[in-house]
């Protein structure tokens, strides 16, 4: 019996994606001897990977964040350097470890030198990032994405990325990592035009600022130079206290908000991995010394909850949805949260810190085709 176009179509919706592996070293130790920790997890979970397929015989791009200032919450020298000597191990014919072009200069601060690393530091896009190749996107603004020379160049990829809190997009992990730091500072400052969410009529404005005292966030800031209002999308969470404080109606929510900005996200990672042979990439999620906000502040705060491990994943997708199921119902420790703020509404301890419903980027990299979101979580003890 013919089956009709529309059964066809739900039964085809039915179908999900099979489950990807993803890796779980957890942080809590079990006795008190080395092999126990954390460090000797890691090792034994690099060696349950497809190092060798991954590395051997070809240039190998470790791509991290730095950090930068004072900030001292990202991810341990000695981590990186257990990884180089498994890169090496793995046949590597050359490795090196890289960040944007205009932020190598201060991973010094934080120990990443040739010699603790056991391989050199590169800028992704040469030493004044403009190495680099032109991908062309048509999204909104977005109409190109200028990959890193040193990235696209590299016959493979570990995605080395340190987990925490983002106020433009919840979270920062795997994707962000690429997204934001195999890109150039050119093609960054476009990703970041996509945020929004609220309009401004500086026309209808009275200038009475009742929209700067509502805010409890900081996000809503009077320019006192061009005497008029302006608003930090990091730490908007669209409450609309502004809109509704308004006399006049010169604020007004558009639509959108983060959402637009986590697309894009998404669309850079897509343009970096496709420079990439199948098989060839591998993520590796930090889940250690979790900040409310990224590692470019500069500066560290306590971390948010326990540590809770390492995540490690052919596919970006699986490895970002695991990472954050493991810390969506985190409660901040005492003395966490910076001084004043409060919490909101939201399912994931992200989303109620900054607003931003993190699992957005999740589904973004999906309709991107990145991957899956659907996961087997396996422990290395």
């Amino acid at each position: 019996m013919a089956t009709s176009k529309t059964a066809q179509t739900t039964k085809k919706r039915r179908v999900r994606k099979p489950a990807a592996e993803v890796l779980f070293a957890p942080a809590a130790v079990a006795r008190l001897e080395a092999k126990a920790t954390l460090p000797a997890k890691f090792q034994r979970m690099l060696a349950r990977l497809p190092m060798k397929r991954v590395c051997d015989g070809g240039t190998v791009a470790v791509k991290m964040h730095v950090g930068g200032g004072i900030g001292f919450t990202t991810i341990p020298p000695l981590f990186i350097r257990l990884l180089i000597e498994k890169i090496k191990a793995a046949g590597a014919k050359r490795v090196f470890v890289t960040d944007g072009s205009l932020t190598v200069d201060a991973a010094t601060a934080r120990g990443y030198t040739t010699e603790v690393l056991g391989a050199p530091l590169v800028g992704a896009a040469g030493v004044d990032d403009t190495f680099r190749y032109k991908h062309k996107v048509r999204y909104k603004t977005l109409r190109s994405i200028d990959v890193a020379g040193n990235i696209e160049d590299a016959d493979a990829l570990i995605n080395l990325s340190h987990f925490k809190g983002h106020g433009d997009c919840g979270y920062g992990g795997a994707c962000k990592n690429l997204a934001m730091g195999c890109v150039t500072q050119e093609t960054r400052g476009r990703l970041h035009q996509l945020e929004g969410g609220l309009k401004y009529n500086e026309n209808l404005c009275i200038k009475c600022r009742k929209c700067v005292e509502a805010c409890t966030r900081g996000a809503a800031r009077w320019n006192d130079e061009r005497d008029r209002l302006e608003i930090f999308y990091h730490h908007c969470v669209y409450c609309r206290h502004c809109v509704l404080a308004c006399p006049t109606g010169a604020i007004k929510i558009i639509g959108g908000g983060f959402i637009p900005f986590q697309h894009g996200l998404a669309l850079a990672t897509k343009e970096v991995l496709g420079t990439f042979d199948k098989g060839r990439v591998l993520h590796i999620n930090f889940l250690t010394q979790i900040t409310v906000y990224c590692d470019c502040w500069e500066f560290s705060t306590p971390a948010l909850i326990p540590d809770v491990g390492i995540l490690a994943s052919e596919d970006i997708v699986a490895v970002e949805s695991a990472s954050l199921d493991l810390t969506r119902d985190g409660q901040p420790l005492p003395g966490s949260l910076p001084p004043g703020h409060k919490l909101v509404e939201g399912r994931h301890m992200f989303e109620r810190l900054h607003g931003k419903d993190p699992y957005i980027q999740i589904q973004r990299m999906e309709a991107a085709r990145l991957g899956t979101p659907n996961y087997r979580l396996r422990k290395v003890n």
